[in-house]
């Protein structure tokens, strides 16, 4: 399976994107500058980039998502259950409480969230 991933300044100056979208070009600038330190011919760079692999489109200076955060996010996480687990839910689950108690009210939501998604 082919999963959407970014590396971790596409994925902070996507992060910008998906905030603030639709928003001028100009204005993504300030703000990569602002949140990012970026210059604006990084930004620019970046901004061409991200066009070409189809996450946002730039049309009269206006950038507009075309790959929603929870795509990626999705398939961001099952890359890394995938790689990490063998694609195991369980052994995840088991890593991360790794000995950790939860309270019932996050077990219960947890519960909840398995009964929802069973085959």
């Amino acid at each position: 399976m082919d999963y959407l991933r970014l590396c971790d300044s596409d994925y902070r100056f996507m992060t910008v994107i998906w905030e603030n979208a639709p928003i001028n070009s100009g204005e993504v600038v300030k703000l990569c500058a602002e949140k990012l330190g970026w210059k604006k011919s990084t930004t620019y760079t970046v901004i061409k980039k991200m066009c070409e692999k189809g996450y946002i489109v730039n049309e009269n200076a206006v950038i507009s998502v075309l790959i929603p955060k929870e795509k990626v996010q999705t398939d961001e996480t099952e890359y890394f259950v995938e790689r990490t687990f063998g694609g195991s839910l369980s052994h995840l689950i088991a890593a991360f409480l790794g000995g950790k108690k939860i309270t019932r009210g996050e077990a219960e939501k947890l519960k909840k969230l398995i009964d929802e998604h069973k085959e």
